[in-house]
């Protein structure tokens, strides 16, 4: 079974007396230690998929099942509590509290863990090593520079060993310098550490760093790249 199972996932919004569909009848798998990209034009989906894998919100039908668990059976404090445990989410904003060091960022996903205070130290060096950033561990986000702050939301993403880690847009503030630096460390972090990846990008260059690349439209969602080249994958509905 793939680590990730997502299964004619339809996810509608309403606006008014307009209805929405991102997402209509979406499957797709993602093996573990597979690196996968995603894009599509603005309000195509790309995000609200995302959000489906990481818990954040649920689809109005379909299944979505991560290491054999549905997590679209799950309550809102169980989601919760297994969105601790399994997934790492890297945000295009970084996200950094800003009064907080570049240590105690990364240790926040640990908090909501089981876990003693020399564990915890143990993996933040870990992850702070896996982005070369241990030397900046004391120091605040406005000490760092945008791709250093980056590097900190990859390591708080990828502290707690989640199963899946999804990338919103993680190069989309970064200038293109910036940019390649850090898909080159997505690379090595999937590569090196077998860590299972899914990235949102609109950018052509940044997605055929993964390993597989898809594209949504108008709800369909499409495998591009050498080895599935413009096959469709899964039609819409109509």
């Amino acid at each position: 079974m793939a680590l990730v199972e997502i299964d004619n996932v339809t996810k509608r919004y309403h606006k008014g007396d307009e209805t929405i569909t991102p997402l209509d009848g979406v499957s797709m798998s993602i093996e573990a230690g597979e690196f996968v990209s995603l894009m599509g034009a603005s309000g195509t989906g790309k995000s609200t998929l995302l959000n489906l894998i990481a818990s954040i919100d649920r689809p109005d039908s379909g299944r979505i099942v991560v290491d054999g668990q549905d997590i679209t059976r799950l309550s809102r404090t169980q989601l919760a509590r297994w969105r601790a445990r399994n997934i790492g989410y890297i945000f295009q904003t970084h996200n950094l509290v800003p009064v907080l060091t570049a240590f105690e960022n990364v240790e926040m996903p640990l908090l909501l863990l089981p876990m003693s205070r020399a564990e915890r130290r143990r993996r933040i060096e870990i992850a702070l090593e896996a982005v070369d950033l241990i030397d900046r561990a004391g120091h605040y986000p406005r000490q760092l520079s945008g791709g250093q702050e980056q590097r900190i939301g990859i390591a708080r993403a990828i502290v707690a060993h989640p199963k899946v880690v999804v990338a919103d847009e993680p190069t989309g503030d970064l200038d293109s310098t910036t940019s390649e630096q850090i898909l080159r460390l997505l690379s090595q972090l999937n590569e090196q550490l077998d860590v299972t990846l899914l990235m949102v990008t609109h950018d052509a260059d940044a997605a055929q760093v993964a390993g597989r690349q898809f594209r949504l439209d108008h709800g369909a969602l499409i495998e591009t790249g050498t080895d599935a080249d413009k096959r469709l994958v899964q039609r819409a509905v109509g």
